[in-house]
């Protein structure tokens, strides 16, 4: 049976429901689309000054010489810390701010934050502002509960997750803010699932393939050399070699959806030829390049550079046994794969939260794509880090995006809960 103290803790996160739907919506209001990183100034603003009003110190840091950061739009992160009475663990919550573009299908304007039956509508309410605030508000509720604590409690609000974190957790890790020894446990509250704790995600290798050939006149195509028939061969191979072999590696990580417990190959995008002209139709020549990005998603028992000779493998027998093959291979992007271990404190003391509130135990997830725990965890050195929020992860870059209230309430209180058992080592029954 809970004691009368923490049912007074979760009856305090009900209380706060609407100011949890409050903040949402101004978060959400604060249209901070990334590309190219817009109002992220707005967005910090209003975390520091709510945070800063309720006790916590508060720093605001600029990523300086990250990618798409200029003058105009700077990649501003905050990092806001209350001290607690005694020494003790560092709990750290870290949502990102940015949100990808709305694009086109809303019923409601995507950044109206429209309220309806039971929801929040709006670009970000899912991934992630309505994790940012439902973090807030457990945080919140848990300092009125219990004043008294030990260690210290740390809320982030950073940029530029939507384009891979290196304006946010990646500069922050490096200098040493998101980054053992300073912290102890990070939740970020992602939408995987209220029930749901996401250990990690699966590794990626982007790159870009070029094929190179002979310009000529179209109408003459064999006095030039198509570097479009090339990467067509390449592509050939893919399909009789590379997929089969994807589809033979499973692994043991708990990935979602089922599909994703394979490896995988996706053709992001393939650039050919010359551009159509001023009359918009296409250029009377041979291609002289095509080009390719490889987006590989590839699993814990893997080794990168595995990954990468599997495809190196099939560009040099293409260079032996094709007539005037050539390419160039370039790494765009790389992160390998992370699981922190289901036996962590972390990831125990969110299970015990889901588990008092639920009623049920939850399951425990991989990512099919990367988050910033990739930063925390191969900058910052700390395993110590899962994702756990409200909404629903199908929901995340959708139109008509939306997160439930009662969603963010009840994953408030698995926050709360969590964050109390690590902060005093007190399992909540």
């Amino acid at each position: 049976m809970a004691t009368p103290s923490i049912d007074k803790l979760l009856a305090l996160i009900e209380g706060k429901e609407d100011e949890l739907v409050s903040l949402t919506r101004e978060l959400v209001q604060i249209p901070t689309i990334n590309p190219p990183g817009e109002n992220y100034a707005e967005c910090i603003d209003l975390l520091k000054s709510r945070l800063s009003a309720r006790g916590f110190e508060t720093e605001v840091i600029c990523a300086e010489g990250t990618p798409g950061h200029t003058e105009q739009y700077p990649r501003l992160n905050l990092i806001a810390r209350r001290e607690g009475t005694r020494p003790g663990p560092c709990v750290h919550f870290n949502s990102h701010i940015d949100v990808v573009p709305p694009g086109q299908g809303w019923v409601d304007d995507p950044f109206d934050a429209v309220v309806k039956d039971g929801k929040i509508y709006g670009r970000g309410t899912c991934d992630m502002k309505g994790g940012l605030a439902a973090s807030i508000i457990a945080v919140e509720a848990l300092l009125e509960w219990m004043p008294d604590f030990p260690g210290a409690i740390e809320i982030s609000g950073t940029a530029d997750e939507e384009t891979g974190g290196y304006g946010g957790v990646a500069y922050l890790a490096e200098k040493g803010w998101m980054a053992a020894p300073r912290i102890d446990h990070v939740i970020i509250p992602e939408p995987l699932n209220k029930d749901r704790i996401c250990l990690g995600h699966r590794g990626v290798w982007w790159s870009e393939l070029e094929t190179f050939g002979t310009v000529a006149h179209g109408s003459m195509p064999f006095l030039g050399d198509s570097a479009i028939r090339h990467m067509s061969a390449v592509l050939n191979e893919f399909e009789t070699t590379l997929y089969p072999l994807l589809q033979q590696k499973v692994t043991a990580m708990p990935v979602v959806p089922d599909g994703a417990k394979q490896s995988t190959l996706n053709i992001n995008s393939i650039h050919g030829g010359l551009e159509e002209g001023f009359s918009g139709l296409p250029a009377p020549m041979v291609a002289d390049s095509c080009r390719l990005v490889l987006d590989r998603r590839f699993l814990i028992e893997e080794k990168l550079a595995e990954v990468k000779s599997e495809v190196k493998g099939i560009l040099e027998r293409l260079t032996e046994s094709r007539v005037n093959f050539s390419y160039e291979l370039k790494d765009l992007f790389e992160v390998i794969p992370s699981m922190t271990d289901q036996n962590a404190a972390v990831v125990q003391s969110v299970s015990h939260g889901i588990n008092k509130v639920f009623g049920r135990q939850p399951e425990y997830v991989v990512s099919p794509g990367t988050y910033d725990q990739k930063h925390i965890d191969r900058i910052g050195k700390l395993k110590n880090c899962i994702a756990y929020g409200p909404g629903i992860l199908d929901l995340a870059h959708q139109a008509n995006e939306y997160v439930g209230i009662s969603d963010m309430v009840e994953s408030a209180k698995v926050m709360a809960l969590a964050t109390h058992e690590l902060l005093t080592g007190e399992q909540v029954s």
